[in-house]
């Protein structure tokens, strides 16, 4: 060629082997040195990309070391901030070294005059009791299904909660909850009862340190005192009573069961709102506690086949009128107080239930018809001592005490005040005053019937109830004086001096009246009521005993007293009491009716007791003809029937002698005695002048 160079077209021979010239792979010896060149890591990652399995294991191994170093990372913040947590709701409560577990509010414990459990006053409605008195089986129910595991942890039940969770999860229902008694015993003490984190910190903070402060046995008696049972009831002692009627003492397994199923719910499974859902909880406490070999498969066969039964208490409605009587006689008594306490009044079981009995009765049966819906009910010894208070018809819907506390217009049962005051002027039973018309500076007062006899004597004018004689009579001794014999025998409500206060316009209570008539039937000395005896601690040291009483107190002359229970024993001969006479038994007293028949009174007494009844509307609205000697009379001498049976008549003070029916003359003069009563009447009419 021209420039020197041979050109030279390939063939197929030669292009083989140019090919195998040319081939770049290496050769087993180049990738020998090549290895050896690069090195292990070089090696194993050809390895790697050769054998795929392997790597996808040795990158799975990585990503489960980061998990772990991550979960042990959140971990330790989870304690670092749980701790804070705990730290800081821990700093909210006092210092553990300063906690003591808060004074149990005192129990008042009011008995009756026989010893009995009359009612419980106070925050807990029950007296402390010590986990020795208690029977067995009435700790075991309630560890059995609260806290199985109660002697075994520390406080705080880790195993419990996680069943506890479990159930939720499952909705399984089971026999514990996820809390202690210790937490719950916590709870009770020292916090309220809101559902929050902070306050389930401070739970589990507190029962560490009752677990190390108490003993178990310690911890689960305080458990059982404060724990609530619903219907104001705070610790199985006050449960016991207000439920069984009795004293945990005394409690059976069904009835432990019963108790000890309760604290789940008090208000839901209250045995006086839910019967089966408490007797059916009950049965699940049976359950547990043979399970756990705490009681034999007999013992629960037996107390399965007598479920618990559920009492009323005695007099329950009217004994708490009563026993609020008591807390207000007790500020006076014994003042301000910080420990348990048992009280002992003069209140008679029997008496107080009857009282209460007959009121409710007669309003049951004829409240609606003669348009009347309350009454007051008082009862005491001659010496003022309160043997039944019922101050309304039913305590659950009014806790009012009428007895008490209501001030209503007496009506003529306020008379007898103005016949002793004018027989203390010198005027005497068969003394004559003229029943006529009567005006005083426009006030025409009138008589029940509107009619007019002429002259008659105070004895009969006052068992007649005759306003125009009192009238007079006021007017003749002064209407200061008047108040003033009404004070002096007790009344202490507000007294208008003004010629009304004869018929009874001025304002007085029950317990008041009721106070005033036991001069009349104890000889005439002067009464306070009184309705405690003695005030003990709770271990049974004295606080206080009433003082004997003393003869001192004489505020109506002897000869006095006797005209004046003459007068009022006739009221029962010819007048409204008529109706309530029991043979054999001397007894006197006076009705009372206000204007337009909104108040209506008796009041009435024996040698050994006096009792007195108002029946009314709290509105003062009118009733339909309810007057002293209807209703009350009845309400009085029912029971007066049940108070005095079987017992022996007893003397009162110018009436014929016990056993006796001394009836004096009517009205027109005739007289219809037997020939021993006619020489009573003589011999009374020559010692006191009649």
């Amino acid at each position: 060629m021209a420039n020197g160079f041979d050109r030279r077209e390939p063939v197929g021979d030669t292009l083989a082997s140019d090919a195998q010239a040319l081939d770049c792979r290496p050769s087993s010896r180049d990738r020998e040195g090549e290895t050896t060149a690069r090195g292990p890591a070089s090696q194993s990652r050809d390895d790697a990309s050769r054998q795929p399995g392997k790597a996808r294991r040795a990158g799975g191994g990585s990503f489960l070391r980061k998990v772990a170093y991550s979960g042990l990372a959140l971990c330790l913040g989870g304690v670092i901030v749980l701790g804070g947590g705990v730290a800081y709701y821990a700093s909210q409560l006092p210092p553990l070294s300063q906690l003591t577990v808060p004074k149990r509010p005192p129990n008042i414990a009011i008995l009756a005059n026989d010893g009995s459990p009359l009612a419980n006053r106070g925050e807990t409605g029950g007296r402390e009791i010590s986990l020795g008195e208690l029977p067995p089986v009435l700790p075991k129910a309630f560890v059995a299904i609260e806290d199985r595991r109660f002697y075994d942890h520390w406080g705080i039940d880790l195993m419990g909660l996680l069943r506890a969770a479990y159930r939720n999860l499952t909705h399984d229902g089971g026999l514990q909850g996820g809390s202690t008694l210790t937490q719950q015993l916590a709870k009770n003490l020292f916090l309220t009862q809101e559902r929050t984190v902070s306050r389930k910190i401070q739970e589990a903070i507190l029962s560490l340190w009752l677990e190390r402060s108490y003993s178990k046995d310690q911890i689960l008696e305080l458990y059982l005192n404060r724990v609530y049972f619903g219907a104001g009831a705070y610790g199985v002692e006050a449960a016991a009573q207000r439920y069984f009627g009795k004293s945990a003492r005394n409690l059976s397994l069904s009835e432990a069961a019963l108790l000890a199923g309760l604290v789940q719910s008090p208000s839901r499974l209250a045995p006086s709102r839910n019967r089966e859902a408490a007797q059916a909880r009950a049965e699940r406490v049976i359950a547990a506690m043979k399970e756990l070999d705490f009681i034999t498969p007999d013992m629960a066969g037996t107390a399965l086949g007598a479920p618990a039964e559920i009492v009323r208490p005695k007099a329950a409605g009217s004994a708490n009128y009563a026993a609020d009587y008591v807390m207000e006689a007790l500020d006076d008594t014994v003042g301000a107080i910080d420990s348990d306490i048992v009280v002992s009044t003069t209140l008679e079981p029997a008496l107080q239930a009857a009282a209460e009995r007959v009121l409710v009765d007669e309003l049951d049966a004829k409240g609606q018809k003669f348009n009347v819906s309350q009454g007051a009910f008082v009862a005491m010894r001659p010496d003022g001592a309160v043997t039944a208070l019922v101050g309304g018809r039913n305590y659950e819907t009014s806790q009012f005490n009428r007895a008490t506390s209501a001030r209503r217009q007496p009506g003529s049962a306020f008379k007898p005040f103005v016949y002793l005051t004018a027989l203390e002027r010198g005027l005497r039973p068969d003394t004559l005053r003229t029943d006529s018309p009567v005006n005083i500076n426009g006030w025409k007062p009138e008589n029940y019937d509107r009619g007019y006899r002429g002259p008659i004597t105070l004895r009969n004018a006052l068992a007649l109830s005759l306003n125009t004689v009192a009238v007079k009579l006021i007017m003749e001794v002064g209407p200061q004086s008047v108040v003033q014999t009404a004070q002096r025998l007790g009344i202490a409500s507000p007294l208008q001096a003004d010629p009304t206060i004869a018929l009874g316009t001025s304002e007085v209570t029950p317990l008041e009246l009721v106070g005033a008539y036991a001069s009349f039937a104890n000889g005439g000395f002067g009464v306070v009521p009184y309705v405690i005896t003695e005030v003990k601690a709770a271990d049974g040291s004295p606080i206080f005993n009433r003082p004997a009483p003393d003869d001192a107190g004489r505020i109506i002359d002897p000869g006095t007293d006797a005209m004046m229970n003459a007068m009022l024993h006739n009221v029962f001969v010819i007048g409204t009491a008529q109706r309530a006479r029991m043979p054999g038994w001397p007894m006197a007293g006076k009705s009372g009716t206000t204007n337009d028949y909104k108040d209506a009174w008796f009041v009435g007494f024996t040698g050994n007791l006096v009792a007195g009844v108002w029946l009314g509307n709290d509105d003062s609205t009118p009733t339909k003809g309810v007057s002293g000697g209807n209703l009350p009379t009845d309400i009085w001498h029912n029971f007066m029937k049940i108070a005095l049976k079987d017992q022996k008549p007893v003397a009162l003070a110018g009436v014929a002698g016990a056993g006796q029916d001394l009836r004096y003359a009517n009205e027109s003069g005739k007289s219809q005695p037997r020939q021993r009563a006619r020489r009573q009447k003589n011999f009374f009419e020559r010692l006191f002048g009649l």
